[in-house]
């Protein structure tokens, strides 16, 4: 069985079920994958805990996640999927910890990229908390990417999307995103990267284009290879 650890928000992990049952093409139910979903929404915010530097509120978040994959595995998963890019800072601490791998959403999403747009510079879009440990930045630079961030005044309005609108319930602010989109643009990026699940969903309530790399798509995609079979975890 796949393990999802989702509920980081709802809304993304339900969307990455649905990525994963529609990319499976399934003729039965037999044809889809088993699985495993933690809707665990009653995770402490990622970014809040992240930013306040302090050891406790850390320790907790790792803690729960650690819990959670660790009942992931008691079940009999054979890999663990995380619908929360944020939560791939505590992941890191984690991993060595747990007895089946993780689909690396970051990862993943950087050696996608080095395929299919080799050098190319790529905004990432997300949480306060993702930017600012660097989680795909460091990976970019591994792979050959290179990597922009938004100003201050534009990464508040990536943020009023992510908490404001998806994660208050609402439909996503088409024209703070049409603000958004005018800056990577200009300041000459190939293509952006969706680093936050709330933003995946952003995506499809907004119709976004290919110029816009959803890495949940991305780590849909992994699962349903190594579970068919057809790919393995590095």
């Amino acid at each position: 069985m796949l393990g999802i650890i989702g509920g980081m928000g709802p809304a993304a992990s339900d969307l990455f079920y649905e990525m994963i049952t529609e990319k499976t093409h399934a003729h039965s139910d037999q044809e889809n994958l088993d699985l495993v979903l933690i809707s665990r929404a009653s995770m402490p915010d990622r970014t809040g805990a992240i930013l306040s530097k302090d050891p406790a509120r850390i320790e907790d978040v790792k803690g729960r996640l650690l819990r959670d994959a660790k009942s992931l595995e008691a079940m009999g998963c054979g890999a663990i999927a995380v619908t929360c890019n944020t939560a791939h800072y505590f992941i890191n601490m984690i991993e060595d910890q747990v007895g089946i791998p993780f689909v690396h959403m970051i990862r993943e999403t950087a050696k996608r990229l080095q395929d299919t747009n080799p050098g190319a510079r790529i905004a990432i879009l997300a949480t306060d908390g993702t930017i600012r440990t660097g989680l795909y930045q460091d990976e970019f630079e591994k792979h050959g990417i290179e990597a922009y961030t938004p100003t201050p005044s534009t990464q508040k309005l990536v943020m009023s999307e992510i908490y404001n609108y998806i994660k208050g319930g609402y439909f996503a602010n088409a024209e703070m995103w049409g603000v958004i989109e005018t800056e990577i643009r200009e300041m000459g990026c190939d293509g952006a990267i969706l680093a936050c699940t709330e933003l995946s969903v952003v995506k499809k309530e907004l119709k976004l284009d290919d110029y816009y790399l959803d890495p949940m798509e991305v780590m849909a995609d992994r699962c349903i290879e190594i579970f068919r079979g057809k790919g393995e975890i590095k």
